[in-house]
């Protein structure tokens, strides 16, 4: 707590933690009720309050943000264009089409691409290519198309575990912990595997009557636009950028070099991947980080923080527990911007850093809200005229959440 006259620092304590309230609540319920404000709207007005009432000054609201997430973001979406503007995902889905010839194959293949591509390119853009390419696969095949949307989204969301580049939440994780690329993936990779496997059999289970069946599968793949050079540049610069990622290259660095390099092409104009761009994202993350500084500034002192990492925070179980019931109220990378100020407290930071990374992806399963990865495939599926319900979904992500938070926290 800074150094204030008491009626002040009482004003700025209270107005900090109603702005705190006020915001969290709107980014947890997607909306203002009466209101058009949405998450990103909420999180700005949220920040620009924090500053007007006195809990930041405007120079302590820019040392808040969390320039190298916001940059790793960014150069990950411009990556991620490249490949679907230049048709790489499409060469995928072609592939999968020729060689699944059975409906398990078809689920395997989805889970896999899925779950292996979050796990390097953000969970959310995978869903935003995958699901589009996945339905016209599905409808062509004459298959239901309800259970490979789940595969989709769920797959997306363990597999993104395994990776501080996997989703936003985890390169929130690494900016804030300064942990490793390798030793993120070498600790949580595992956790992935397991729960990538736990999707699919979950999922072969629940809707055996789609998979456990006789049946063989013959379609011709779409025809598609790829740019056969633009495909090669986007994939030697993202193994290159992988490759970086592990050799210790600081994650934002090699994810905004990749970006530019990209850019510089002569078969596409530049505002293609601009478009692709998810500006009120970054404007979210911007301005959930100045609310949560404005909260730590005002409200939490160091003796109420470590009151409170002293809550058995130090025991993993507890953390993810905590993690995944927080993420499930105000979403995963709110929860996570929450908890910061505690993790410093604890006896390992790394694992306790882990545990949350771990917990907070892995809760997004849990229902269809959990994740904005879930609401994309829901609602590109809904504009195709497929409807996932809330209990269907629910049916397959609340068993496959507790399997695979038991297991991170067996394994952590």
């Amino acid at each position: 707590m800074r150094f204030l006259p008491a009626d002040a620092a009482s004003y700025k304590g209270l107005a900090a933690l109603l702005i705190f309230v006020a915001t969290y609540g709107v980014v947890g319920f997607g909306r203002l009720p009466w209101f058009r404000l949405d998450r990103t709207g909420a999180a700005f007005l949220g920040a620009v309050l924090m500053v007007a009432s006195g809990a930041l000054s405007l120079a302590e609201a820019y040392q808040a943000i969390d320039l190298d997430t916001l940059a790793l973001l960014l150069g990950m979406m411009v990556v991620v264009a490249s490949l679907r503007l230049a048709g790489g995902f499409q060469l995928i889905a072609a592939w999968a089409v020729r060689r699944a010839r059975h409906p398990l194959l078809l689920l395997a293949a989805v889970v896999g691409v899925s779950g292996v591509f979050s796990a390097f390119l953000v969970n959310d853009t995978i869903c935003l290519v995958l699901t589009p390419l996945v339905l016209d696969v599905v409808k062509r095949l004459g298959r239901r198309p309800v259970p490979y949307m789940l595969a989709i989204a769920m797959a997306a969301n363990v597999g993104s575990v395994a990776t501080i580049t996997g989703n936003p939440q985890n390169m929130i994780i690494g900016s804030l912990s300064r942990i490793p690329y390798g030793v993120f993936t070498a600790r949580l990779a595992p956790v992935a595997a397991i729960g990538l496997l736990a999707t699919l059999v979950l999922i072969t289970i629940i809707w055996r009557e789609e998979f456990l069946v006789r049946a063989h599968l013959a379609a011709e793949p779409a025809r598609a636009r790829i740019s056969p050079p633009l495909v090669r540049k986007t994939v030697l610069v993202t193994l290159g950028l992988i490759a970086a990622f592990f050799l210790g290259v600081p994650p934002a660095e090699a994810a905004m070099v990749a970006g530019g390099v990209l850019l510089l092409t002569r078969r596409l104009k530049a505002q293609r991947f601009y478009a692709e761009v998810n500006g009120a994202l970054l404007l979210m993350f911007a301005g959930l980080f100045v609310v949560v500084a404005g909260l730590q500034h005002a409200v939490l002192d160091e003796r109420l923080i470590a009151r409170i990492a002293a809550w058995h925070l130090d025991q993993v179980a507890v953390l993810s527990l905590l993690t995944a019931a927080l993420s499930n109220i105000v979403s995963n990378v709110p929860a996570v911007l929450v908890l910061r100020p505690f993790i410093a407290h604890l006896a390992d930071p790394t694992r306790a850093w882990l545990a949350v990374a771990m917990a907070s992806t892995l809760a997004g399963n849990f229902t269809i809200v959990g994740s904005v990865a879930n609401l994309i495939v829901v609602q590109l599926a809904a504009a195709e005229g497929v409807h996932v319900g809330f209990w269907t979904y629910f049916a397959v992500g609340a068993p496959l959440t507790v399997l695979t938070l038991a297991a991170g926290i067996v394994l952590l």
